[in-house]
Formats: C-alpha cells, sequence, structure tokens
C-alpha cells in the first residue's frame, strides 16, 4: 500500500503521522508557520518553528510529485500502454528523478532514429539478435532489407537495430537509477581552463587542473566552477570514476553493468561481438550523457539548497542581532568630496534634523564639521553616533572620536554599522513615501541611525537579496532564495513581536496574516485615528477580518493600552484563562504580571482545560513573567585600537578586539578595524579539534584576537584565538594556517567584486563568496572562543566601538570575504 503524504513526511521527520495531519489542516486553513508555532502547540504536539519550515517544504515537494504523477498516469493511459504492473511502479516512485525515469520511454518526444527504425520494421531484428546471439548478425540483417522502407542494405538494417536497442537500454528505469548512483557515489567533476583563458580568467586559478569527487564537492567550489565555465573560463567534465588504466583495455564497470542487465556476454557466439559494440554506443552517446545532464543538475540543485542555507542562517543573524534600543542617534552616512550626511532621529526613530558636513578631503573643515555635531547632539539629546562603514568610514570615525574627546559632557558612544541595502532603502518608493521631500543621500543617513536603533525594524525595508550577506546568490534559483528568505524573515519578526502604534508598514507586511495591503491599512487607520489603545481595535481595520486578526493579534504589541496583556505575546483568545489565574491568585491582571513568585506558585496543570492544553498554559505563565521580552540578544560594543586603522598598522604578536562578521567552513572572518577582515582558520579558533566553526564562534561576537601574519600585497591577515600562538614575523611569511583551497580562492584580488552599497551583488562575479554560516547569532560575549558575560555599552573612550551581535556588527557587509568599504562605491 503506498503510503500517504502526511505518513511520509512524519516517518521523514520522526514524528506521528497526526502530528503532521494536524499541521497539514493548519496550514492549508491559512495559518502561518510562527501562528501554529506559538498558539497550536496541543493541536500538532509541539511541533517547533524548524520542523513545520521543513514539514511545509516537504508538503510542497510531494504534492508537486503527487500531481506529475497524476499527469503522467493520465499521458500513459491515454496511449493504451498503462498496465497494472506499469501503474505500481509509478505510483511507487518517490522522488521526481525516479517517476521521470519510468516515464522516459512513454514520454511524448520527436521522432528518434529507434522510431524510425520501428516503423521500417526492424524491431524483431533487434529482438532477435539481443534474444539469440548465435545467429550471424548480417545474415539475419539481409532478410529486413527493404528499399521502400528507406532500409537500404544490411549495414542499414542493423544501424536501425542498433538504435532501437540503444534506446531500450538508455530507457530501462532500474538500470538507469543503479547507474546514477554508482556515477553520483564514484565519480568526480574535472575542471580544466580553457586555451588562452588563463589571465583573463585569474580569478579560476584554483580551478585550472582540478577534480574532486562528486560527493566531496562544497557548495561554493560548484557554484564558483559552473560560474567559471558560464564565463566561458572553465571547461567541465564529469568523470562517471578515476579514469581506468589504459594498461588493462576492456569495457568499463558501467557497460558491464548495461551488459549484464540485457543479458550480453561474449562467449565468441557470431552475434556477441555487434551486441558488446552496441552496448558500448549506448553508454558512450546515450547513457552517460543523459547521466552527465541529470547529475549536473543534482549538483547544482545540491549547491543552490545549501547556498540557500548559508543565505538564510546570514540573513537571521543579523535580522536578530542586538538593538541599541529607544535612544536618540546621530546617523552619519560618510564621504569624501559630496560630504558626510547627517541624521539625527529621536528615540522612536522620527527625523529631527538633517545636515552635510565636509571634514575631510578637500573642503578639511573639521573644526567646523564638529561644531555642527556638538550643537545637534546637544539640541537633541543625542546619545548613540552611528557611523556607515562605507568610504572614509574610519575618517569619519576619527572626527565622532574627536567630538566624543573635546565634548564629554555629551556622554556620546560611537558604534560602526553596516551600510548593506543603505542604497536600496534610499531609493525605493517606501523610503519616499516614509521620507518625502528629502534629499536621496540623506535617507542613508536616516537609515543608518535606525540600524543602530532596532535592525530588524529597519532591515525589514529592504528585499533581503539586497542586503547581499550569501554566496552567489546571482546564480540560484530566483523562487528558492526568495521562498526561504521571506520564511526567515516572517520567523524574525514574529519570534520578536511588533509594535503596532510605530511599525512601518514593511515591517507590519511581515506579521502572522498581514499582507502588504493590510498592513497600508493598518497604518493607514493609525494615522487616521491615533494610536491603537487595544488589540481588538484592530477589528476596525478596513479587511482585517477575523482570519487575518487571529493570525495577527498575538504578534502585534500595544505599549501602554487599555489591556495591559496586549504587550505582551499572550494571544486575545487566552486572555479568559489569564484572568482565571489572577483570580486563583487572588489578584487583578496588572497586579499578577511580572510578579514572579506569584506566578511560579500557580501550578500549570490547575488551569488546563480542553481548549488550554498544558504547553500553552506552561508558555502563557512564563510570559507573563516578562511580558514582551525581546529574544535578541543585549546591546554591546568591541573597541577598536587607537591607532590600527590600515592593514599597515597591523604587525604579527598584536592582540587586538574585534566583531565577526561571518563564519564560514574553513573558518572565521574578523573586523579588526583597518577595512580588511582578517581569518582566523578552523584550526586557530580552539585548542581542541573544532569541526564545525559555528560552534566556536558566530557573527557578531566579540572575540580577542592575536595577529599571526600581515601581507599587505595580498591584503592577508591571518588571526588567531589562540593567544598563545606564535606569531610569524617573518616579512612577507607564509601564514602558519593551512588554507582550504576556497579560502585561497577568497583570499584572491579578484576574489570578489567592489562592494556597492546595497546592491546585493556579494558573489556576483569572481569567487565572491557569502558566509558558510548556520543558526542563529547568539547573545553574549565571546572571548578567545570562550562565552563571557554580557555588559551594555561603553561610553566614550578613545577606541573605535563596534557592535556585537547586531547589525552594527559591520558583519554580513562583506558576505564573508576579504575586502573592505574602501571598495565601495566613490561618492
Amino acid at each position: 500500500m503506498t503510503m500517504s503524504i502526511e505518513g511520509r513526511i512524519a516517518e521523514e521527520l520522526g514524528v506521528r503521522e497526526r502530528q503532521v495531519k494536524a499541521a497539514v489542516e493548519l496550514l492549508d486553513g491559512g495559518s502561518t508557520v510562527p501562528f501554529i508555532a506559538r498558539y497550536r502547540k496541543e493541536a500538532t504536539e509541539m511541533l517547533d518553528d524548524a520542523q513545520l519550515r521543513t514539514l511545509e517544504e516537504r508538503l510542497r515537494y510531494l504534492r508537486e510529485l503527487a500531481d506529475r504523477r497524476a499527469a503522467i498516469l493520465e499521458s500513459v493511459r491515454e496511449q493504451g500502454k498503462l498496465d497494472a504492473e506499469l501503474e505500481a511502479r509509478i505510483n511507487a516512485a518517490d522522488t521526481k528523478a525516479r517517476l521521470e525515469d519510468i516515464y522516459l520511454p512513454f514520454k511524448p518526444k520527436r521522432r528518434t532514429k529507434a522510431q524510425i527504425a520501428r516503423e521500417a520494421g526492424l524491431e524483431p531484428l533487434a529482438d532477435g539478435l539481443l534474444a539469440d546471439p548465435t545467429v550471424e548478425p548480417a545474415a539475419a540483417a539481409a532478410a529486413f532489407v527493404d528499399a521502400d522502407k528507406g532500409v537500404a542494405d544490411p549495414a542499414a538494417a542493423l544501424e536501425g537495430a542498433r538504435a532501437i536497442l540503444t534506446e531500450r537500454f538508455a530507457e530501462d528505469a532500474d538500470l538507469i537509477g543503479e547507474l546514477r548512483e554508482r556515477m553520483w557515489g564514484r565519480g568526480r567533476l574535472v575542471a580544466r581552463v580553457r586555451e588562452g583563458k588563463e589571465e583573463a580568467g585569474a580569478k579560476f586559478a584554483d580551478y585550472f587542473d582540478f577534480a574532486e569527487p562528486f560527493t566531496a564537492l562544497p557548495s561554493h567550489r560548484v557554484l564558483a566552477m559552473l560560474r567559471g565555465e558560464k564565463e566561458d573560463v572553465l571547461d567541465l567534465t564529469l568523470e562517471p570514476e578515476e579514469r581506468e588504466d589504459s594498461a588493462t583495455p576492456g569495457p568499463s564497470t558501467y557497460e558491464g553493468m548495461v551488459a549484464r542487465r540485457f543479458g550480453v556476454n561474449d562467449r565468441g557466439r557470431p552475434g556477441d561481438k555487434w551486441l558488446a559494440d552496441t552496448v558500448r554506443w549506448a553508454w558512450r552517446t546515450k547513457i552517460q550523457v543523459h547521466l552527465g545532464i541529470d547529475l549536473r543538475m543534482r549538483l547544482r540543485a545540491a549547491a543552490e539548497d545549501e547556498a540557500v542555507r548559508v543565505f538564510a542562517a546570514n540573513l537571521r543573524d543579523l535580522l536578530l542581532a542586538a538593538p541599541a534600543g529607544t535612544r536618540a542617534t546621530l546617523g552619519l552616512d560618510p564621504g569624501f568630496r559630496t560630504g558626510v550626511k547627517v541624521a539625527v532621529v529621536d528615540a522612536t526613530g522620527k527625523v529631527v534634523a538633517t545636515d552635510v558636513i565636509y571634514p575631510h578631503v578637500p573642503a578639511n573643515k573639521w573644526d567646523e564639521s564638529l561644531a555642527k555635531l556638538a550643537r545637534l547632539a546637544e539640541e537633541h539629546a543625542v546619545e548613540l553616533i552611528a557611523i556607515g562603514n562605507g568610504t572614509a568610514s574610519r575618517e569619519t570615525d576619527k572626527l565622532a572620536g574627536d567630538l566624543i574627546t573635546r565634548h564629554p559632557e555629551l556622554k556620546l558612544t560611537k558604534v560602526m554599522v553596516s551600510e548593506a541595502g543603505a542604497s536600496v532603502y534610499s531609493a525605493s518608493a517606501f523610503a519616499s513615501q516614509e521620507l518625502p521631500g528629502m534629499d536621496v543621500s540623506l535617507r542613508g543617513a536616516v537609515s543608518i541611525a535606525r540600524r543602530l536603533q532596532d535592525p530588524l525594524a529597519e532591515l525589514v525595508k529592504i528585499d533581503p537579496k539586497s542586503i547581499g550577506v550569501g554566496q552567489y546568490q546571482h546564480d540560484l534559483s530566483e523562487v528558492k532564495l526568495s521562498r526561504s528568505l521571506d520564511a526567515v524573515v516572517e520567523d524574525c519578526v514574529n519570534g520578536v513581536g511588533v509594535d503596532v502604534n510605530t511599525a512601518s508598514a514593511p515591517l507590519l507586511s511581515r506579521v502572522s496574516g498581514i499582507s502588504g495591503g493590510l498592513a497600508e491599512n493598518i497604518v493607514a487607520h493609525r494615522d487616521e485615528n491615533g494610536p491603537f489603545r487595544s488589540r481588538k481595535a484592530l477589528k476596525d481595520v478596513a479587511r482585517l477580518g477575523p482570519k487575518a486578526y487571529e493570525q495577527c493579534a498575538g504578534f502585534l504589541r500595544i505599549r501602554g493600552g487599555d489591556d495591559p496583556l496586549d504587550f505582551s505575546s499572550v494571544h486575545p483568545e487566552s486572555y479568559p484563562l489569564v484572568r482565571g489565574m489572577a483570580k486563583t491568585a487572588g489578584s487583578d491582571v496588572a497586579a499578577l504580571i511580572g510578579n514572579t513568585g506569584v506566578l511560579r506558585s500557580l501550578r500549570p496543570e490547575q488551569f488546563v482545560t480542553e481548549a488550554f492544553g498544558l504547553p500553552t498554559v506552561t508558555d502563557i505563565l512564563r510570559e507573563l513573567e516578562k511580558p514582551g521580552r525581546d529574544p535578541r540578544p543585549a546591546f554591546k560594543t568591541a573597541t577598536f585600537k587607537e591607532g590600527v586603522e590600515k592593514i599597515g598598522d597591523l604587525a604579527p604578536g598584536m592582540i587586538l578586539e574585534g566583531v565577526v562578521t561571518n563564519v564560514a567552513a574553513f573558518g572565521a572572518f574578523i573586523d579588526i578595524g583597518v577595512h580588511q577582515d582578517g581569518l582566523a582558520h578552523v584550526s586557530a579558533l580552539s585548542k581542541t579539534f573544532v569541526k564545525d566553526p559555528r560552534d566556536v564562534v558566530k557573527p557578531g561576537d566579540i572575540v580577542r584576537v592575536k595577529v599571526l601574519d600581515v601581507d599587505i600585497p595580498r591584503k592577508r591577515i591571518s588571526l588567531t584565538l589562540r593567544l598563545e600562538d606564535e606569531a610569524d614575523r617573518t616579512a612577507g611569511g607564509a601564514p602558519r594556517q593551512r588554507e582550504d583551497r576556497q579560502e585561497r580562492q577568497e583570499r584572491r584580488g579578484g576574489g570578489r567584486p567592489p562592494q556597492q552599497r546595497g546592491a546585493g551583488q556579494s558573489g556576483q562575479s569572481g569567487q565572491g563568496q557569502g558566509g558558510q554560516g548556520r543558526g542563529q547569532g547568539g547573545g553574549g560575549q565571546r572571548q578567545g572562543g570562550q562565552r563571557q558575560g554580557g555588559g551594555g555599552p561603553r561610553q566614550g573612550g578613545s577606541g573605535s566601538p563596534a557592535p556585537a551581535n547586531s547589525a552594527m556588527a559591520d558583519a554580513l557587509r562583506r558576505a564573508g570575504v576579504t575586502g573592505g568599504p574602501e571598495e565601495r562605491r566613490k561618492r
């Protein structure tokens, strides 16, 4: 009996089928993954968001498979060729590849040589020669010569018979499946440079003479080689396995598998040689070509899946970065000739002042610029200075440092902020609507300031693909990438929650159950009627019906509203339950909230009902202890060393503080404030063996590192988190760390395109690779790979702070490759 879709998913996830059925029913009913994961735990018996995302993806695939199966059955049935055995095989096919293998012989196609041969009556000749090799092929073929049918002589008849058998061999589903898996397990991808392309394709030099097994190829290498082929630099060959020793000629293993499948065996009979030649012909001209196409697609699909996963993980780290919070912030968008754009936003993110200053060359109005900034900071009670990490960033950072030194009474803290996607936002229709009449260049400064306050709220205004935190993103499936990134944004936004009275339409549109149009209606209603006083008031918004309200209400927060529960993640449907808890505790709801002692004295089992199970009751009690808590880490800053501002200032042996900007399979990239990320190889992350660098560090972590080696001509900085490691003090000396091939590629001058602010061009040319990271950025600080306690932001100081675990980590701005902001566009 064929397993149901729900049953198969349950088996894959290792859960009960009834859990999957409940989740599928909710998804089909319009519920979102965040809503199901948080508010329908009893229905799914505690399936978490990761399981639900996997379930959702597999459900889509298996339903597409079912639709394709139905279409194939109908097609074969119409041909009059569907029997019980074939129908059973089609129904048993568990992958799209297997389904297409079975369908291949019945798939309508253009008129092939085999079809022409069948029409000429040559199929009995092919069947006879295969069944009885004792027959002399030429003699048997003579009986099929017929000029009227296009068979001029015995040779033509044999050619037709060979075409028929070749097609038969190549369309045997079981054989093709077996050959494909063998080739996948033992084959390899070979790359060689095309003649005369050595200089033009230097960025692909690692692949000029390269071979690696399919199963060992990481995503970034596959995508790099495919890009090299696309740019006419590399020739790629898919070899079935290691080349056989030419000194021992004979049929390949694959030809032997085909021969055995059809009973072809050389016993010296008249027809054996002809049949062996037919097998060889079928393998070399048909089967191997077909498998090569299949495996190329499989390699690309696997590489895409990994690249999308990496992109999603990096985006999650960026979105869930620590917010600086509701503090007045001065944003500086650095530039030389065009000046430094200035924007001041208040604690709510409202723009209260803008200006342009010219402290750098050629104007050199340093003191005048300082005076303007001091006036703005004092007038608007600024606490933080957010500095964009593009061109002139370190020069502007010096300006901010001078401001802090000259005006200690202002108690300012300066932080370097990633500009990724800023220009995309500045020129967007939403920016025009949000900041009407403001110059495009000033909008960038506003965005930089707001990113420090709340990276999630600001970055959702930008298409995730334009943030540029992935590898080879322009080589990936647009649909697959968008679907994955949208899911990440949805999970992050709903995981944090949204203040309905301050949120922008783009942020609201990412809330469970709220479409773009509905988000606009919420903002319009807010603008016309004032702030929402309760969640119930959302029902007055045009087109916000019961289903949308059910989905979104628990994720929307109302600060200082009529009902204190409206600021929590408790869903309105559970309010009666909370009131029952308050009654049991002899208190009212307002007094119950935050009263840890009373809440922990309540027994969850006491409040379990048919509608609300133990998981929901437990979640409610936990939420009531700290209502509206933000799951993101606390905001902290790292301080770059004074006087170390460019790669030439570095020396082996220096111990510096830096921020992990990205984590790849071969190590961690770390910003130490010199416009060029250093690399701590995986072998230099810990004293013990490290399988996955993310087990030690994550993007945004603050770490102390030692400089091992500096190679100025090649812009290479080798770092270690093992502070006892000996530095290489030989000028130009090679790093002591073993390098991965991809690491060397990333280090190359052509390894990464210039950073266009917000252009999302990471990995668009050359070997630019996004982060290999996985999972979410965590809170806390890591020192030498060991997590330490948190702490607040450092006030003042002469160093150059960069944030930890925040979008301001200047992280991901490089999408996991070397090269720094100086490569950005010149303003």
